[in-house]
C-alpha cells in the first residue's frame, strides 16, 4: 500500500510495532522523505494572543480575525490560507462564546517557532503518526513554518513537517524517529517511553544498552567505589532540585553557585559523559552567557560539548543546537577559532536536520561566514583584530542570550494525558 502523494514510503506491518513507513527506494543523508501538512493544529493557550494560527511564527505585531477575535494572523495571506479551516470554528466560537484549546487526545507532533527554540503548539500529522519509534533513528522530524515572503504567492511555501534522513536508509528499510531525547540511559528511556507512549520499547540501543557506560561513567585512575559513587548520584539530584527552585525563582547567580560546586565535587568521581555531569555543564554554560560572563561559560560549553559528541547521534538536531549555542558562547568569549569551529560543525548537522532553507540555518550560515572573515583578520593580525573587536562592541550593545528556562527541551511528539 502506497500513501497517496507519498510515494518514497509504504505502509507495512512492523514486527511487535503494529503498523509503520519504509522506504521505497534509497535515500542519503539529508533528503527529505515526505512532508505533511497538519490535519489540525492549535497554538498552546498560553501563547493565543503571541504566534500566528496559520504559520505557527511568533510575532510582535498580529492581526485579530474581525469576527471571532480569537484567531490571530501574521497578515491577510495568513489569514486567506486559514479560512476555509477556520470558518466553521470562528461560526462556532461567536455561536457558543467558548474557544478551542490545546488538549488533544492522541499523539500529535510538537510545533515550534520560526526559529525551533521554542514549543508554540501542536498539530496532528496522520503520516507522521505511522512512523515508529528508535532510540537510535534513521529520521529526524523538523517543523517548517513556511514562507510568505515572496510577492507572488505563487513562490509561497505552507506551514508543514518534513522526514528528513539522518544517513543512508536502504530500499524496504523501516523509517523510524525518536519520540524522546536520547540522552538518558536506557532504562530510564523505557519507562518513560512506557509512562508517556505506552509500548516497551525493543530496539537495539535498548535491549543491548548501548552508551549506558559512557551515561553512568566514572573516573578510571583511581576508580571511586560504588559506595563514592552511590553518594555523588544522591548529592547530584539533590543539587538539580535546589538549581530547578532558583532557577523558577530568577536566582542565577545562586544557579551558578550550585552548579560550580557541584561540579567540583564531581570531578574525582565521574567522566565527563557522565549523565549528572553533563546536566550542570548544560545548566552553567547556560546561565553564564545569559549573565554575559563568556569566559567561563566557554570553558563550560566546551566540556559539554565533548561529552555530547560521544553520546548523540553524529547528526542529531539537539546536539546541532547545543553546538551551536558552544560556539556562539565561544565566539562571545574571544576564542574565535574554536567558536568557528563549532558554528562550522552545527551548520553541517543542520544542514541534514533541518536543511538549507530553514530560519536557524539560514542565521547560521550568517554566523559561520562573519566567523570566517574574523578568523582570517584575526589570522592576519591578532593585536589589531582585538582593537577592531573591542572598539564594536563598544559601540554596539552585547548580543543578550535569551533568559535561561526551567523548562525541560520540548520532545519530538506530544501526548496528552
Amino acid at each position: 500500500m502506497t500513501i497517496g502523494r507519498m510515494e518514497n514510503v509504504e505502509v507495512f506491518t512492523s514486527e511487535g510495532k503494529g503498523r509503520g513507513l519504509k522506504a521505497t527506494k534509497e535515500f542519503w543523508a539529508a533528503d527529505v522523505i515526505f512532508a505533511e501538512r497538519a490535519y489540525s493544529a492549535v497554538v498552546f493557550d498560553s501563547l493565543v494572543n503571541f504566534v500566528c494560527h496559520t504559520c505557527f511564527k511568533r510575532q510582535e505585531k498580529l492581526h485579530r480575525c474581525g469576527q471571532c477575535k480569537f484567531a490571530h494572523y501574521c497578515d491577510r495571506t495568513c489569514q486567506k490560507d486559514a479560512w476555509l479551516n477556520h470558518k466553521n470554528e470562528c461560526s462556532a466560537i461567536k455561536r457558543y462564546g467558548k474557544v478551542p484549546n490545546e488538549n488533544i487526545s492522541c499523539n500529535g507532533f510538537t510545533l515550534s517557532d520560526q526559529r525551533g527554540l521554542q514549543a508554540v503548539g501542536v498539530g496532528i500529522f496522520p503520516n507522521l503518526g505511522l512512523v515508529n519509534h528508535d532510540c537510535w533513528p534513521n529520521c529526524t522530524v523538523i517543523f517548517n513554518n513556511g514562507n510568505h515572503e515572496a510577492v507572488k504567492s505563487m513562490f509561497h511555501t505552507q506551514m508543514r513537517i518534513e522526514l528528513r534522513a539522518l544517513g543512508k536508509i536502504s530500499e524496504g528499510e523501516e523509517l523510524t524517529v525518536s519520540y524522546i531525547d536520547f540522552l538518558n540511559v536506557s532504562e530510564e528511556r523505557k519507562k518513560q517511553l512506557k509512562k508517556q507512549y505506552y509500548f516497551d520499547c525493543t530496539c537495539e540501543h535498548c535491549q543491548k544498552k548501548l552508551k549506558d557506560d559512557l551515561f553512568l561513567g566514572v573516573k578510571d585512575d583511581p576508580k571511586p567505589s560504588q559506595e563514592v559513587v552511590k553518594e555523588m548520584i544522591q548529592f547530584s539530584k539533590d543539587t538539580l532540585e535546589k538549581i530547578d527552585k532558583a532557577r523558577s525563582e530568577g536566582l542565577y547567580h545562586e544557579v551558578v553557585k550550585l552548579c560550580r560546586e557541584c561540579l567540583q565535587k564531581q570531578e574525582p568521581v565521574f567522566a565527563d559523559t557522565n549523565l549528572y555531569t553533563l546536566r550542570m555543564l548544560s545548566t552553567v554554560s547556560e546561565v553564564l552567557s545569559y549573565l554575559q560572563a563568556f569566559e567561563e561559560a566557554s570553558y563550560y560549553a566546551r566540556r559539554m560539548v565533548d561529552g555530547y559528541m560521544k553520546l548523540y547521534h553524529p547528526n542529531n538536531a539537539q546536539l546541532g543546537m547545543a553546538v551551536m549555542r558552544a560556539g556562539l558562547t565561544n565566539w562571545h568569549a574571544g576564542n574565535i577559532e574554536v567558536g568557528h569551529g563549532m558554528i562550522c560543525k552545527a551548520y553541517a548537522i543542520l544542514l541534514v536536520t533541518h536543511g538549507p532553507s530553514h530560519p536557524i540555518t539560514k542565521d547560521l550560515e550568517a554566523m559561520r561566514v562573519q566567523t570566517e572573515m574574523e578568523l582570517r583578520m584575526f589570522r592576519q593580525n591578532e593585536f589589531m583584530y582585538h582593537r577592531m573587536r573591542e572598539a564594536a562592541l563598544n559601540n554596539q550593545p552585547m548580543q543578550v542570550m535569551a533568559e535561561p528556562s526551567n523548562e525541560p527541551a520540548p520532545a519530538l511528539f506530544h501526548k496528552k494525558q
